[in-house]
């Protein structure tokens, strides 16, 4: 690598050089800067990314079920906007990105990236690290990423969301076996995929560690005695260590043989509760009665407890299960390995909640907007789920979103309701109260997804009211007119939770005082906080 030539900096510029070296950590990972910067962050210096309702694309089954959001665009430009409307609001995040194999699977401003380029794996960081830096904003307290990698990129991945995320917040490295059949021409046949698993808070996981549990299927539960309590399986009754408060002889009473625990080991509990287990007939001493004692556990305890979830999963599906999955919906292979829903299901069942906003911002064939589906209808929950992806070329299969993505969700959502946007841009005008004017005008959209408020209930050229079950959204377009008053007298009407975004020039916000015949209604001043969101992400000034 050729050196670099410092001789023509100035004292400034040298000082920030020996600055960014002296920051630098002593361990971790180091990467080449971007070359040539990647053009959607460079669109963002002139240009501000909006949303835009892509109208006949929507699908509305039933006001009382969740509406979920599907976003057409770059992932970039989506994850900035949601930077807005959800930051700290997303439970859980499911991406699969590019793996950066060298063969067609990883385009960086516009051109794919060859296994030769030497520049390959810092670009894939330079990449990711700009998406997941978005990201990681997003997740709420009880949030949760999981990222989907094969070897090529596994090592780097590792260090970045370390980086990004925090060492104390890594979870495991999920094995998932992807793949049956055996590869006779290599050394190693690969048959596994990575997928990291990282959360937002170990203190609150650590705290609420029995919430994240797989649920309990009675198939190894069994009722051969025909107990009056149900199905059982028999546990054993010694456990690791040696606690000499919990070793005491247990006297078989069929074969008169008594038992100790086994070496390095003790009883599961004291002496007391084991004969108060004993009198309820929950001990047992094996299939014919002639071994050592076991303790009979119930699939009403497992229902209730969950199941604690292993690190190899090798009972989900492969690639072809998920090849087969989409043709049969499809009718046509018209994707390459998409992911089998039952993996993005195991996911969604242990680390979600019934009521959790569920993120996939490398979205593809739409893998995880049906396993939301899926467990909403097996568990009656509320989940939603915000799909981002482009609608690029797929491989000689027309385009992703419009052959593949769209028409999925389409054929799966039976009850629940779905929003189609694209990302569009406002441009950067030097007149700022110009920009402040555009940007209001444009936003509206990204209200109603910010606040889950979509259907328009009122308008007029200078406002809208949107309602969503005794929820109402106002926005208010201009700027100390008289037809605030129309507006309020309009929201006084309604009863249920109202808020009110309201264009103002003023950096500082809102005058509530001018607000005080509005009856129960929370205010928000817009673009300002639009605009404090970007120049965080952009570092440009508006």
């Amino acid at each position: 690598m050729q050196k670099k030539d410092y001789s023509s900096l100035t004292k400034e510029q040298l000082l920030e050089v020996i600055e960014k070296l002296e920051e630098k950590k002593q361990y971790g990972l180091v990467w080449d800067e971007e070359r040539v910067p990647e053009k959607v962050v460079t669109d963002c210096q002139d240009n501000l990314p909006v949303l835009t309702e892509v109208k006949g694309k929507e699908i509305f089954t039933d006001e009382n079920q969740p509406t979920h959001i599907l976003i057409e665009g770059d992932n970039y430009h989506a994850l900035s906007v949601l930077n807005y409307t959800h930051k700290g609001k997303i439970d859980l995040i499911y991406i699969d990105p590019p793996y950066n194999t060298g063969n067609n699977d990883f385009i960086y401003n516009d051109k794919y990236v060859e296994r030769e380029d030497i520049w390959r794996h810092s670009k894939w960081l330079n990449f990711m690290n700009k998406r997941l830096e978005l990201a990681k904003n997003l997740l709420s307290e009880r949030g949760t990423i999981f990222i989907s990698i094969d070897e090529n990129e596994f090592a780097q991945l590792k260090l970045l969301c370390d980086k990004i995320f925090g060492e104390e917040n890594f979870i495991i490295d999920i094995i998932w076996n992807s793949r049956k059949s055996v590869s006779n021409d290599t050394i190693v046949s690969l048959n596994h995929n990575h997928t990291m698993f990282y959360c937002k808070s170990i203190s609150f996981m650590q705290r609420n560690k029995t919430k994240y549990r797989l649920m309990a299927t009675d198939e190894k539960f069994s009722n051969p005695d025909n107990d009056y309590r149900g199905n059982w399986v028999a546990d054993p009754f010694d456990a690791p260590d040696i606690r000499p408060n919990l070793t005491y002889p247990i006297t078989n009473p069929n074969t008169g043989k008594i038992y100790l625990p086994p070496t390095g080991r003790h009883w599961r509990t004291t002496e007391e509760e084991y004969n108060k287990f004993f009198s309820e007939g929950r001990i047992i001493f094996g299939k014919k009665g002639k071994s050592k004692p076991q303790l009979k556990r119930y699939f009403t305890e497992a229902e209730k407890k969950g199941i604690v979830p292993k690190s190899i999963w090798d009972d989900v599906g492969t690639t072809t299960n998920g090849t087969q999955e989409l043709e049969k919906l499809l009718g046509a292979k018209l994707f390459n390995n998409p992911k089998p829903s039952s993996l993005i299901n195991r996911i969604i069942e242990f680390a979600g909640f019934k009521d959790s906003i569920v993120l996939d911002f490398f979205a593809g064939s739409g893998t995880t907007g049906q396993s939301v589906i899926d467990c909403n209808q097996r568990d009656n929950g509320k989940r939603k789920f915000i799909l981002a992806t482009n609608n690029e070329n797929n491989n000689g299969h027309g385009k992703i979103l419009d052959d593949v993505c769209y028409p999925r969700l389409k054929k799966i959502i039976s009850n629940d309701n779905l929003k189609y946007f694209k990302t569009s841009f406002v441009k950067i005008d030097r007149n700022r109260d110009q920009l402040r004017i555009d940007i209001t005008k444009c936003c509206t959209e990204m209200l109603c997804l910010k606040e889950s408020i979509f259907n328009l209930k009122q308008e007029t050229p200078d406002w809208k009211i949107f309602e969503q079950r005794e929820r109402y959204l106002a926005v208010y377009y201009k700027y100390a007119s008289h037809t605030l008053d129309e507006l309020k007298e309009e929201m006084n009407k309604l009863k249920g939770e109202k808020v009110l975004y309201c264009f103002t020039v003023d950096s500082h916000g809102l005058d509530e005082t001018k607000f005080t015949a509005w009856n129960n209604i929370r205010l928000e001043p817009i673009p300002q906080k639009i605009f404090e969101v970007y120049k965080r992400i952009f570092k440009n000034d508006q």
